[in-house]
């Protein structure tokens, strides 16, 4: 009876060795439905958050994704404050929060595309993973990319904001206008950098409410992968 055991044993571990078993059922799924519902379950979250901060107000009216001013901008923005003549730094401050709202529809096509990155070997450690963790990973996967390609998208939208040119009006009345040049620069990438930041949040956000929620679990696949 003993060896009868043993040889069982060896058997399904020779099995759960093979590619053809790997395939099979998976935490009551087989992979490839675990990826196509993290897919889609990273897709709805991506879709939310980038709708929620392209919103009049996004950014802005949202302390925790609200876009500061980098660097000395925001040093000199801090010291001015506290004598109550920030108002030109705190009117740049709120452009370049407009300008992030108005690139979150390109962000939601750069996210569509990175969402098709999920492979089907990492879908199922997602599925097991934490309340964020396919937001995790596709950060983890993507975020320099997304980087470079938000990046021309926030030049346009800062430049049609006149963000620029509140911040030359800025830094002549504070007395750095020799640096506008080399702000210019910082600017951009800042500003591209927490725009992201703001979408992976919210996108966290709406990963642990599909999990935790089922009512939020609005189609079959989301339903099987999360749970009905």
């Amino acid at each position: 009876m003993k060896n009868h055991f043993d040889r069982r044993v060896f058997l399904l571990a020779l099995l759960a060795a093979t590619p053809a078993f790997a395939q099979q059922n998976i935490l009551g799924m087989s992979q490839a439905d675990a990826a196509r519902g993290i897919r889609e379950a990273l897709g709805l979250a991506a879709r939310n958050a980038t709708t929620r901060l392209g919103a009049r107000d996004g950014f802005w009216g949202a302390t925790r994704v609200r876009i500061p001013l980098p660097g000395v901008l925001g040093q000199t923005q801090r010291t001015l404050s506290r004598m109550g003549m920030s108002r030109p730094l705190d009117d740049l401050q709120q452009s370049l929060n407009r300008a992030a709202e108005t690139t979150m529809p390109e962000a939601a096509r750069l996210f569509t595309d990175a969402v098709r990155t999920v492979t089907i070997a990492d879908a199922v450690q997602i599925v097991r993973g934490g309340d964020s963790s396919a937001t995790t990973y596709l950060r983890g996967r993507t975020e320099t990319r997304l980087t470079t390609l938000l990046r021309p998208p926030m030049t346009q939208a800062l430049t049609s904001s006149g963000a620029f040119t509140l911040m030359r009006t800025a830094l002549r009345e504070v007395g750095l206008a020799s640096m506008t040049s080399d702000l210019r620069t910082e600017v951009i990438n800042f500003s591209t950098a927490k725009a992201l930041d703001g979408c992976f949040l919210y996108i966290a956000d709406e990963e642990r409410a599909i999990r935790r929620d089922p009512v939020r679990r609005t189609s079959d696949i989301l339903r099987r992968v999360f749970g009905a």
